[in-house]
């Protein structure tokens, strides 16, 4: 009652059909969020592919070949560790500077023999026998025939070249 002595009805029923509004919605959503999970994840995730890093490997040589300094830096990570076969470890810049000069060899044709990839989640594993024709810096000829091991990495959906290790074959 009321200080006029009206009564007052009671608005339990009206808060509980609130409530159970809000539950629907509740449980609606819930019902639904696997789907917009599993959804979402299709459209961003990538799974990593051999073919893909196939093509990294190949646009690397194309930069290899062409000494394109975007290419180059496109393609390998800012904490790049090049080793060559003579021992000497390189960084990105130093790396990308070498090839885009020239010097001391100028790559004219790059071919992989017995290439193997391993994938490890978002990293990978190339081997492979790299023999090139050269030429240096005083235009003389040569053949290149060396064992790699690259380590590549997938980077915001991007595969990059972390480090590279050149070995003498027998």
């Amino acid at each position: 009652m009321t200080s006029q002595g009206k009564e007052v009805q009671s608005l339990e029923p009206v808060r509980d059909i609130s409530k159970l509004l809000n539950m629907k919605k509740i449980i609606i959503l819930l019902l639904f969020m696997p789907f917009i999970v599993c959804c979402n994840n299709k459209q961003h995730s990538t799974v990593p592919s051999k073919a893909d890093i196939e093509m990294a490997v190949g646009r690397l040589m194309k930069g290899f070949l062409n000494a394109d300094e975007n290419i180059l830096k496109s393609i390998t990570a800012d904490e790049l560790v090049y080793g060559h076969s003579s021992g000497k470890v390189q960084n990105k810049s130093e790396f990308v500077a070498e090839i885009v000069s020239g010097e001391p060899l100028k790559y004219l044709n790059i071919e992989l023999l017995e290439q193997t990839i391993n994938i490890i989640g978002d990293a990978a594993v190339v081997r492979h026998i790299f023999t090139a024709e050269t030429k240096n810096t005083e235009g003389e000829s040569g053949n290149l025939r060396i064992g790699v091991m690259q380590v590549w990495r997938l980077q915001n959906g991007t595969w990059k070249l972390f480090a590279r290790q050149a070995y003498r074959l027998q």
